[in-house]
């Protein structure tokens, strides 16, 4: 009798074995097999951890954290401080180095401890299933997720070292408030790295992943203050601390220093942000793809595969260093604040460090917030008289050699436009001159003076100089068209792009686009991304020389006498467009070039006139602001 019902449990077992096996099997292919979820997501026999990006201004600070619901400051092994490896070994798998991924006899010694406790003391999974369970399964209580967590352990183990696997675990553990990883969490508990923690703080943050809500310091700290004294308490029973650092550490007072996310200057990380989407797509294939798609879907889908390449590339965890200068940027940010009190009127500007050709500073409004419209490099507008050195004077004295003094009719004339009455430029209040000197026309910023240069020029000629600025809104038909050497484009420029075509001033006639980003490098220091410097001639030294003289003459005694800034050079020319919708100055000393804009937001009607307002003169005040 005995036999027979042996057999029959034997029996019964076996097949509630073989149905284990079938459930599980199906759960492991349902969730991921095991050579799938390695061939995924190991890459060089490394498994991926997302990590935080970091965009840092000139001298190498951070500005701006860049992550989303995962912050974690990846640590590599050999930087993680020995006391964290001691206090989780001690405590979540002190048989770490003995077993093969899963240990029998911890799981049984993990039941009887828990069962003669009234909470979860410890818990029955190594470190390496722990790992396991965060990077392939779900959290779901199961024999059948137990059973894959073991396997999915073993084969772990298989592949890689045990300081491999730790280096894995204290870089992907949860610790509350979206912090993961010791390095992160110890930043943010602490504002400290992990590294400068006494044993009290490392024993404090390790207490808080058995239970990242129930240990919430932030809003629990008796309850992690308790968890950490049992903490210290294994780490001594396993020998990685002495008795007299027990007592230590036991007796410290902890006090959290929690750590923001640092997310300065919006205006010019805003635009950062945008401009590593550019390099990107300029490095990597994706701009010229863009340029040749032929459909709208086409586009889109192009830049779908752009943006899962940059959120990638975030998650690696890069550094983008800028040419950010933070004292100049809050400059240019206050004066707009403070020059524009008006409510209605918005200002922005961009200002390049002539030395370096970078960008140190951009502003994209007053009260500006982070990923809005930014009016500093995507607000396009009519340039108004700003336009003339690059469009009629400079190619004037370029192509026939003249110097300031030359002088040019600018008595009132019709020009023929295909209409009856012909395109019959003025200049302010109707002013009629005859002959004038070049440098009194750019000085006074006469009309028919600049419309004459051009007409003079021709269209073709001189947009030949204009395309090397590489306006991105002008268009094929203002190429056609006289009024253009008013400013009078179809769609207008940036601030940005005017402030750079106007650092050929300070260059010799050359022109290179200034960028913002100086380098970008990978979590090793390794340089992955930076822009190619193309320089251009757009004009001779001799040119450029005469103009340098005509454009400080603008400050000395035309349109742009309120400036008052104390450098050995100052030149720069106002602009203003029909009806006053906008003001501009834009304008360079040997050290910095700024254009500034000022206006109204573009309503549905269009811009408002702000006359009254630019009496005042707040884009000369602006430049004065930040120039001295």
């Amino acid at each position: 009798m005995r036999q027979s019902t042996g057999w029959i449990i034997i029996v019964v077992l076996c097949a509630s074995f073989v149905l284990l096996l079938t459930r599980v099997g199906a759960e492991v292919n349902e969730v991921e097999t095991l050579s799938e979820a390695f061939d995924t997501n190991i890459e060089l026999g490394e498994l991926f951890l997302s990590s935080n990006s970091y965009i840092l201004d000139s001298e190498g600070r951070l500005v701006s954290e860049i992550y989303k619901d995962t912050n974690r400051i990846y640590k590599p092994f050999d930087q993680i401080p020995q006391l964290f490896i001691d206090s989780f070994v001690s405590t979540e798998d002190r048989r770490f180095y003995e077993h093969e991924g899963y240990d029998t006899a911890g799981i049984a010694r993990a039941f009887v401890a828990n069962t003669s406790s009234s909470e979860t003391e410890q818990g029955g999974s190594t470190i390496t299933q722990q790992l396991v369970r965060n990077i392939y399964l779900s959290h779901e209580q199961t024999y059948q997720r137990k059973l894959s967590e073991i396997l999915y352990s073993r084969e772990l183990e298989k592949r890689y070292t045990k300081d491999d696997i730790l280096e894995l675990y204290l870089n992907s553990i949860f610790f509350g408030h979206q912090a993961y990883g010791i390095e992160a969490a110890s930043q943010y508990y602490f504002s400290k790295s992990s590294n400068d923690l006494s044993l009290a703080q490392v024993a404090f943050i390790t207490a808080i992943p058995n239970n990242p809500s129930f240990y919430d310091p932030v809003n629990h700290q008796d309850r992690t203050e308790e968890r950490k004294q049992w903490v210290l308490k294994k780490m001594l029973e396993e020998e990685t601390i002495t008795e007299e650092e027990y007592i230590e550490a036991t007796e410290e007072t902890i006090e959290l220093a929690v750590q923001t996310r640092t997310d300065m200057f919006p205006d010019y990380v805003t635009y950062v942000r945008d401009e590593f989407r550019d390099l990107v797509a300029e490095k990597e294939g994706f701009a010229d793809q863009l340029k040749n798609a032929t459909t709208p879907e086409q586009k889109e889908d192009i830049n779908a595969e752009l943006d899962a390449r940059i959120q990638r590339l975030y998650e690696e965890g890069i550094a983008i260093h800028t040419a950010l200068k933070p004292l100049m940027q809050k400059k240019a940010v206050q004066s707009v604040v403070s020059r524009i009190p008006n409510e209605d009127i918005q200002g922005s500007l961009a200002v390049i460090d002539n030395e370096s050709n970078k960008l140190i500073a951009i502003t994209g409004g007053k009260g500006y917030e982070k990923f809005n419209f930014n009016r500093g490099y995507q607000d396009f507008r009519q340039p108004g008289s700003s336009i003339k050195p690059l469009l009629s004077f400079a190619p004037y004295i370029d192509t026939t050699g003249v110097g300031p003094s030359a002088k040019i009719d600018s008595k009132n004339k019709c020009y023929p436009d295909g209409t009856s009455e012909g395109y019959c430029p003025k200049n302010y209040n109707d002013k009629e001159i005859g002959s004038v000197t070049l440098n009194q026309a750019l000085a006074s910023s006469y009309n028919t003076t600049a419309v004459a240069l051009l007409n003079s020029v021709g269209l073709e000629k001189a947009y030949s100089y204009l395309d090397a600025f590489q306006f991105e809104k002008v268009e094929d038909s203002d190429r056609n068209y006289l009024p253009t050497a008013l400013g009078g484009f179809s769609k207008g420029v940036s601030p940005l792009e005017l402030t750079r075509a106007y650092t050929t001033f300070a260059h010799n006639g050359v022109y290179s686009p200034a960028h913002g980003i100086t380098e970008v490098v990978d979590g090793g220091g390794n340089v992955i991304y930076s822009w190619d410097e193309p320089e251009t001639q757009v004009w001779s030294q001799s040119t450029n020389d005469k103009m340098r003289q005509m454009l400080a003459n603008v400050v000395k005694s035309g349109t742009g006498r309120n400036i008052n800034v104390n450098a050995p050079y100052v030149g720069g020319k106002t602009g203003t467009s029909n009806s006053y919708h906008e003001i501009w100055f834009v304008g360079l000393t040997d050290q910095y070039t700024a254009g500034i804009l000022i206006g109204r937001d573009q309503g549905q009607e269009g811009p408002k006139s702000i006359e009254s307002f630019a009496q005042s003169n707040p884009h000369q005040r602006i430049f004065n602001d930040i120039m001295n």
